[in-house]
């Protein structure tokens, strides 16, 4: 189980690492295909410095690539989210099993705990039954003493 994780936590991170990489590229693309837009913003191929129709659908063109660039650039990012979501979850479950575990090494703790208490419960119950016993032995014996004395001494 160990090497599964540790093996899915390397992958994460090399397709992490590749993932970011991508994304730096797609963003150094747009912001090329930004600097040619704005390019071709500032053309003016027209009669008097104005802007033609054909300006304008470069113009154009090149917002669509842009837009379409964002759009990669929006996937790639909806790609990362899934595999942070997807981390997540697999730590997430990882930590309910270590909780789950914990928990069960302190029930056990809990049920050796309640048997040693148990055990000095009786054990000292044992011991006041042997108290209780020599002490009857004890009284018996004196008692028998006396009475042993009594009668030797009136005779």
């Amino acid at each position: 189980m160990k090497n599964i994780l540790l093996i899915a936590f390397l992958f994460s991170l090399a397709s992490n690492a590749f993932s970011q990489e991508k994304l730096e590229k797609l963003v150094d693309e747009r912001q090329d295909l930004h600097r040619r837009w704005k390019a071709s913003e500032s053309k003016k191929s027209g009669i008097f410095g104005n802007r033609t129709k054909k300006d304008m659908i470069a113009t154009n063109d090149w917002m669509e690539r842009i837009i379409l660039k964002d759009n990669l650039i929006m996937d790639e990012l909806e790609m990362l989210k899934n595999i942070e979501t997807t981390e997540i979850k697999y730590e997430k479950d990882d930590y309910k099993f270590i909780a789950q575990k914990q928990e069960q090494d302190i029930n056990k703790l809990k049920r050796a705990l309640k048997q040693k208490d148990e055990e000095i419960v009786a054990e000292a119950n044992s011991k006041r039954t042997y108290e209780w016993t020599t002490l009857i032995f004890f009284l018996s014996t004196a008692i028998l003493g006396f009475l042993l004395f009594r009668i030797k001494s009136k005779s």
